[in-house]
């Protein structure tokens, strides 16, 4: 298995960490073209155009819209005939997603200054909101978990999944997920056609106010194009993972750690820093050994051959100041005191303390959100939660006293700035 090997005293080291982050992230212009006209398309013609990308992409035979919507019971009895470990896994990863992002509830809040004028911040949840969830050669039921159920603590009134089912095909896993987060309406349809059909509504879907979910490049791109219709959580990039170790880890554990990105696609990343050259030696055998028992080997290996690296660092403070720089999706940091050495990571989308902590657990059950910024974005943005599915509005109530204080300041800040009318809208309000 081929994987690059850096250090930090190469004379090109900077150079070759940027080659090796760089991700084209430009809307590729074919595909955009493509989204555009369906989008388009679903807007002029709703249901007709929905329906109709469906069948083609998909390879359905549906007659109405109303026939790809799952209804209640469905989901229901998805759940209800899950194997018992799976319902259980199921419900105990619900569990642990829902009490974290319980804790993440804004309240709404005010104060009254001494002349009686009030201020404040009113906390609201969007009314609907429509999740995309990935199908065609995977499935993600933990996608449905973490997308949902931070909505519906946040107070979502109604959460509209959008799924697509090649050939008609249901996977039962997604289903009963949705059962259990309490998805209110599903439709069996995908790509940008149900990136449209949410943002803009037609005759059988409701238009929502956010789209949220991750989906391919059609689903990215048709993401970018109705922003600002609706709001949309990210557009994210190939997942990643940073993995920060001392060298005193089973070098198996740091190799499949690496691998757990990997296997998400060609695209994906996973990098090792490392202050111990023998350490790095010993994970590129494990890397060597375990790829063979890997069903998704060829992924795995063009995905650790293209974009992975193992790099020899001089010290943990230095790979600090490296992952700072990359502002890693998920971070991984195998070592001694990883507490301690957290208080000095400034970006990441996710942190996983302790040689215990494979980032596989924040998939699934851990509780903290899946959903995370991709391609250095974790600079200035963080992981999905419940602040995504509301909103604040300013409160302001002033006082009779307050308007002639406050109303003076507005005056001679509007007349500077020559509206007059502001200035005297101010004025009337003084206090005779």
């Amino acid at each position: 298995m081929d994987i690059r090997r850096l250090s930090t005293t190469d004379e090109n080291f900077d150079e070759a960490l940027k080659a090796l982050l760089a991700f084209e992230t430009a809307q590729d212009d074919k595909i955009d073209v493509v989204v555009a006209d369906i989008l388009k398309d679903v807007k002029t013609r709703g249901d007709a155009a929905v329906l109709e990308y469906t069948n083609r992409f998909d390879n359905t035979y549906a007659s109405s819209l109303s026939e790809l919507e799952v209804s209640q019971a469905e989901l229901r009895a998805a759940l209800t005939e899950l194997p018992e470990d799976q319902r259980a896994a199921l419900q105990a990863a619900a569990d642990r997603v829902r009490s974290y992002h319980e804790k993440q509830v804004m309240p709404s809040w005010n104060y009254t200054e001494d002349d009686g004028t009030l201020l404040g911040q009113q906390v609201t949840a969007l009314d609907r909101v429509g999740l995309y969830v990935p199908g065609g050669k995977a499935a993600y039921p933990s996608s449905v978990l973490m997308n949902a159920i931070p909505a519906k603590v946040a107070g979502v009134q109604e959460l509209i999944m959008a799924v697509p089912t090649p050939s008609g095909e249901k996977n039962a896993l997604v289903l009963a997920a949705a059962a259990i987060a309490g998805v209110d309406r599903v439709f069996c349809i995908g790509g940008a056609q149900a990136v449209g059909a949410l943002a803009y509504g037609t005759e059988t879907v409701p238009p929502v106010d956010k789209v949220t979910g991750p989906g391919n490049a059609y689903v990215a791109a048709a993401k970018r194009r109705v922003f600002g219709i609706v709001g949309i959580d990210m557009v994210a990039g190939p997942s990643e993972i940073l993995v920060i170790c001392d060298g005193k880890t089973n070098p198996d554990w740091i190799a499949m750690d690496l691998f757990s990105q990997a296997e998400h696609d060609e695209l994906a990343q996973s990098i090792l820093l490392c202050p111990d050259a023998d350490f790095l030696d010993k994970v590129a055998a494990s890397m060597q050994k375990l790829i063979e028992e890997m069903p998704r080997k060829d992924i795995i290996s063009t995905s650790i051959a293209d974009r992975g690296a193992l790099i020899l660092v001089k010290d943990l403070e230095e790979a600090i100041g490296i992952s700072n720089y990359i502002a890693p999706e998920h971070l991984e940091l195998s070592i001694e005191d990883p507490l301690e050495i957290s208080k000095k990571v400034k970006h990441a989308g996710a942190i996983f303390m302790g040689r215990d902590t494979c980032e596989a657990l924040g998939d699934y059950c851990a509780g903290p959100n899946h959903v995370l910024p991709t391609s250095r974005t974790a600079r200035f943005s963080s992981p999905l939660g419940v602040y995504d599915f509301q909103k604040r509005s300013s409160l302001i109530m002033v006082s009779n006293t307050g308007a002639s204080k406050l109303g003076k300041i507005a005056s001679t800040l509007a007349n500077g700035e020559s509206l007059q009318a502001h200035a005297r809208s101010a004025e009337y309000r003084f206090k005779k």
